[in-house]
């Protein structure tokens, strides 16, 4: 890790997946992804560029059983970059809230980065597909990355018709809802918790 810029690279190998990671927190929004499934990596770098996130993301998957192991795999990998890149969790601001309109589709996203993993992730009804994109994957990959990063969410739409703008609206929701957790705050230098630890 590099401690000036709290900057990770994270590398993951299974016998379905090769997944490597690199995630600067304090970055502009550069993204640079490849997954293999186009829609996925429209949203990751959505994340990134809305998030501030100098994101490059590579992964190969058995894309020929189907998406699931890939999709996976990159929240499994993301998270532990980002647990990574925020060591102790010293001096961040640790909760972040994002309301997001996309078109007729909102999306709300609270998260907190307590080291205590869980998703909540209510959705309306979406298409079965976005292009080849099964978007029955969307949770698992929110709870892969919030097992792995240590992060609660709360990932909320109340209403929407088209399920890329749900879709679209969540990944920039969860990229503005992070931006704002993982910020350092000046008037901090300990670890936000009355406990003294996350």
């Amino acid at each position: 890790m590099d401690n000036g810029s709290r900057q990770v690279t994270v590398e993951r190998k299974t016998r379905e997946t090769a997944v490597a990671v690199r995630i600067a927190l304090d970055g502009t929004g550069t993204a640079d992804v490849d997954t293999g499934l186009p829609f996925f990596d429209h949203m990751l770098t959505l994340f990134a560029v809305h998030g501030f996130f100098d994101l490059t993301v590579r992964a190969q998957g058995d894309l020929e059983v189907d998406g699931h192991h890939t999709v996976e795999d990159v929240g499994i990998t993301l998270g532990q970059a980002l647990s990574k890149a925020l060591g102790d969790r010293k001096g961040i601001q640790r909760y972040g809230t994002a309301f997001i309109p996309m078109d007729e589709a909102l999306a709300q996203v609270s998260l907190d980065l307590s080291n205590r993993p869980y998703l909540v992730c209510r959705l309306p009804a979406l298409a079965e597909r976005v292009g080849s994109f099964e978007t029955e994957l969307v949770p698992e990959f929110f709870r892969a990355l919030c097992q792995h990063g240590g992060i609660t969410a709360h990932i909320l739409v109340p209403y929407g018709d088209n399920t890329h703008h749900i879709l679209e609206a969540v990944f920039k929701g969860f990229g503005r809802a992070l931006d704002e957790a993982v910020r350092l705050e000046p008037r901090r230098s300990t670890i936000p918790s009355s406990k003294g630890v996350l």
